[in-house]
């Protein structure tokens, strides 16, 4: 059930509401937004729903929730959410355009990418010190140390930096140093995971299983904003299909469907869906088209030298041009990068 207030209503009645719903034994969650305040109650729905809601003071309406997705629903919430990554915006009308390299292999090869797409108009820079490999014998990252190469970049050229984290142990660890906390599309299942990033303060980029639905999806994001962390950004990083041109299929159907049905800022990663250097830009302009709130893509002075994914990876030269094609096509809708 979803408490809709009325944008008059007081913190009085606000509280009202809350501990109504607590005798019944059921769970308030408080949403303020922009222009009213919603409570979704989480409880026996007969319970909820044999309480005269409308009767109480500063209550608009009440309305049920069909989706198994609550939280992240637009009827929780209609308003879009705007998540606060170090200083920079993502959703409601603000772009983000996120690059860097895929994997932080040495300090030179970090700082190189990372001025380079800085000065392109980069707002998040993107590396990842843990990265879970399909070959167990493949580069698995720095670890600590990467992470400390990355806020070393952040302070040198002022950029927040998203990272990956793989092992709910080191949720901790990568929190204490990234802006913005990712998980890959191996992990967008790993419930425990999702549950401990819930419990933080730092925002997450929930990546697509690339054999997920758009409902497995959402269900996953509902496991982080359940537990009180209502900062999550979804990544559209492309599905499995029968298709083998690409590696992966970039669902761009999945940014206006998103933006239907959830409240949840949501950008899209070329990258790693087509999996290819001539794809990136293309596939990138597809989803800004669509309505994307951002996207992120791999950035590498060297790509033929790179120890992860060399072969989607960018350079700083091309990143530059599709900055200003990005920034032609964001202006023509209304997006602010």
């Amino acid at each position: 059930m979803i408490i809709v207030m009325r944008p008059d209503a007081t913190a009085d009645d606000i509280a009202a509401v809350a501990a109504r719903l607590e005798s019944i034994g059921a769970e308030p969650h408080v949403s303020e937004g922009q222009l009213r305040t919603v409570i979704g109650a989480v409880g026996d729905r007969e319970e909820i729903r044999s309480v005269p809601w409308e009767a109480f003071s500063g209550v608009e309406r009440a309305v049920a929730v069909i989706r198994p997705f609550k939280f992240v629903s637009r009827e929780f919430q209609p308003e879009p959410t705007i998540v606060d990554v170090g200083g920079v915006k993502v959703g409601g009308g603000n772009f983000a355009p996120i690059a860097g390299p895929c994997a932080v292999e040495t300090r030179e090869q970090l700082f190189t990418s990372a001025e380079a797409v800085a000065n392109a108009g980069a707002t998040i820079l993107r590396g990842d010190a843990f990265k879970p490999r399909t070959s167990p014998y493949s580069f698995q990252g720095h670890g600590e140390a990467g992470l400390e190469m990355l806020a070393a970049a952040r302070e040198e050229f002022g950029m927040p930096f998203v990272a990956e984290v793989v092992d709910p142990r080191d949720v901790e660890l990568v929190c204490s140093y990234a802006d913005l906390i990712r998980v890959g599309t191996r992990n967008m299942a790993n419930f425990t995971l999702l549950s401990e990033l819930g419990r933080q303060t730092k925002p997450v980029m929930l990546k697509r299983g690339f054999t997920a639905t758009i409902e497995e999806w959402l269900n996953a994001a509902e496991y982080i904003y359940k537990e009180g962390n209502h900062d999550v950004i979804l990544c559209e990083r492309g599905i499995r299909t029968f298709e083998t041109a690409t590696r992966n299929t970039l669902d761009i159907a999945a940014v206006p469907v998103v933006k239907q049905v959830s409240h949840l800022p949501i950008i899209v990663d070329p990258s790693h869906s087509g999996g290819q250097r001539s794809l990136v830009a293309p596939l990138t302009l597809a989803g800004v088209a669509a309505g994307a709130d951002g996207f992120m893509v791999d950035v590498h002075h060297d790509p033929e030298t790179a120890l992860v994914d060399g072969p989607q990876a960018i350079l700083p030269g091309e990143f530059a041009d599709l900055m200003d094609d990005v920034r032609a096509v964001a202006h023509a809708l209304g997006s602010t990068l």
